[in-house]
C-alpha cells in the first residue's frame, strides 16, 4: 500500500514537471525575446487558466441574460394580459349598457302607445332558472298600484299578468307559461275583414312561437295580420299588442282554425316592465 501511494506521488511529480517544460518550450517557440522566461511561462499558466474559466463564465453569463429576458417577457405578457381583461369587461359592460338602453327605449316608445292607459314601470328584479319561461318578479308592489291580473308588458307587446301582489314586489305569470289552463288571453286577429276572436292559450319553446285556437272556421286570416287583447275576458284591457300571425291552420279535429303567433313582447331578455291598469269602460 505505501509502495502505491508512492509511486502515486511520484506520477504527479513527472505530469508536473512535463507540464512545466512544454510550459517553456511553447513560451519560447514564440519568439518573445523581450520577456523572461519565468514571466512567459506565468503568462501562459494565467492565460490558460482564463480559458479554461472563461468559457463557463460566459455561459453563465449567457444563462443569466436568458432567465433575466424570460423574466421580462413574462411581465410584459401578464400586462398585456391584464389590459386585454380590461378591455374584455369593457366591451361587456358597453354590450350590457347598450342593451339596456335598447330596452329602455322600447319601454319609451310602448309607453307613448298606451296613453289611454294607466301605467306603472318597473324593473325585473327576479327570474327563477327553473321556471323561466313561467313567471318573474318585478319591483313594484301594491304601494305603487300594483294590483292582481293587470296586464304587464314589455318590449312592444303584452308578455303576461300579475299573479300575485306584495307590498313591494309582485309576481307576474308570463304568457309563455307551460301552464296551459292559466295562461289564455282573450285576443282578436284584425283581419282585413274584420275582427276575428280567438284564444291565445300555450307555447311553443321550440319554435318561439305563441298559439291562438277557438278561431272560426270560415275566418279569414293572412300571415302578418297584428293579434291584440280583445278585452272580453274581463282581465285584459282591449288592443294591447300581442303579436302577428305567422302561420294559419286547422285544429287536429277540423273544426276550428288555429294560427301560430310572433310575440311582440319580449321573452327571453326581460329588464323592464309596464303595467297597465285597466280603466272603466276599457274592456267588455
Amino acid at each position: 500500500m505505501n509502495q502505491f501511494f508512492n509511486n502515486k506521488k511520484l506520477i504527479i511529480l513527472l505530469i508536473s514537471v512535463i507540464t512545466f517544460i512544454s510550459l517553456i518550450a511553447y513560451s519560447l517557440t514564440n519568439n518573445r525575446e523581450d520577456t523572461s522566461i519565468p514571466q512567459q511561462v506565468g503568462n501562459d499558466v494565467t492565460g490558460s487558466i482564463a480559458r479554461i474559466f472563461s468559457k463557463p463564465a460566459e455561459v453563465v453569463a449567457n444563462f443569466v441574460d436568458s432567465v433575466d429576458n424570460l423574466m421580462n417577457t413574462y411581465e410584459e405578457n401578464q400586462s398585456l394580459k391584464s389590459k386585454i381583461d380590461t378591455v374584455y369587461e369593457l366591451q361587456v359592460k358597453v354590450y350590457n349598457l347598450e342593451q339596456e338602453n335598447a330596452r329602455m327605449q322600447e319601454e319609451l316608445e310602448l309607453k307613448s302607445t298606451l296613453s289611454e292607459y294607466e301605467q306603472i314601470n318597473a324593473s325585473v328584479v327576479s327570474r327563477n332558472p327553473d321556471s323561466w319561461l313561467n313567471q318573474i318578479v318585478i319591483d313594484k308592489g301594491s304601494q305603487d298600484g300594483v294590483e292582481v291580473d293587470m296586464s304587464v308588458m314589455a318590449g312592444n307587446g303584452l308578455i303576461g299578468r300579475v299573479s300575485e301582489v306584495n307590498s313591494t314586489s309582485a309576481k307576474v305569470l308570463l304568457l309563455t307559461t307551460s301552464n296551459d289552463t292559466t295562461n289564455r288571453v282573450s285576443a282578436e286577429i284584425q283581419t282585413e275583414s274584420g275582427p276575428v276572436h280567438g284564444i291565445v292559450n300555450g307555447y311553443d319553446e321550440n319554435t318561439k312561437k305563441l298559439s291562438m285556437s277557438q278561431i272560426a272556421p270560415d275566418a279569414v286570416i293572412n300571415p302578418g295580420d297584428s293579434v291584440i287583447t280583445s278585452g272580453l275576458g274581463g282581465v285584459s284591457p282591449s288592443a294591447l299588442l300581442i303579436g302577428s300571425v305567422k302561420e294559419v291552420s286547422m285544429d287536429s279535429y277540423g273544426l276550428f282554425k288555429q294560427v301560430t303567433i310572433e310575440p311582440a313582447g319580449e321573452v327571453y331578455n326581460i329588464r323592464f316592465v309596464t303595467v297597465i291598469k285597466r280603466l272603466s269602460g276599457s274592456g267588455e
